[in-house]
């Protein structure tokens, strides 16, 4: 009662010697509260009622649910408390890359997921889909390094190398064929 009765009740109860649910819940009816509420009642200010209906229990059922959100994979796959949920959409006409999905649980264990506000059916898998590993490619053939023998040119200097020949062939003169670019 917001704090009216600050630990008095007990007091009371105690120095009147009661110490059954029953024998509290008579004393309570017939003595304390009446005079309670003369004490501390006050008529309304306004005749209205703004109480509100009681919920539905499908309005109760939103109510107490705990809701959390979760990023769907590019498999459609909500991991959620170390669950894998496989969502089953009706239209794929849209990919999941960076969404979110709704993902609601109550008390007794069922659990619904929503996407874009929509409940969407799903499957719960056993454990993570494991990606096939990439085929491992064949070994690289190993580099044979083959080192110019002691005698070959390459390790002569140019002082020993032998002096080139020039080509008996000599070239024939350019006839009818301009050498300049310009007309």
């Amino acid at each position: 009662m917001h704090g009216v009765h600050q630990d008095r009740l007990i007091k009371k109860l105690r120095r009147k010697k009661i110490d059954s649910y029953e024998a509290a819940n008579e004393y309570l009816e017939k003595e304390y509260l009446p005079g309670h509420n003369r004490r501390f009642a006050q008529a309304a200010a306004k005749p209205e009622d703004y109480h509100r209906r009681k919920p539905t229990t499908r309005e109760l059922r939103e109510i107490f649910r705990l809701e959390t959100e979760r990023a769907i994979g590019n498999d459609w796959v909500v991991r959620h408390e170390g669950r894998y949920l496989q969502l089953q959409p009706g239209q794929r006409r849209y990919g999941p890359t960076q969404s979110k999905a709704l993902v609601c649980e109550w008390q007794d264990g069922a659990i619904e997921v929503y996407y874009r506000r929509e409940r969407v059916s799903f499957t719960e898998l056993k454990g993570p889909i494991r990606k096939t590993a990439p085929p491992i490619p064949p070994a690289a053939r190993a580099m044979v390094v083959r080192k110019a023998k002691p005698d070959h040119p390459w390790r002569q200097g140019y002082q020993n190398m032998k002096p080139r020949v020039p080509n008996p062939v000599i070239a024939a003169p350019l006839v009818g064929i301009r050498t300049y670019a310009s007309p």
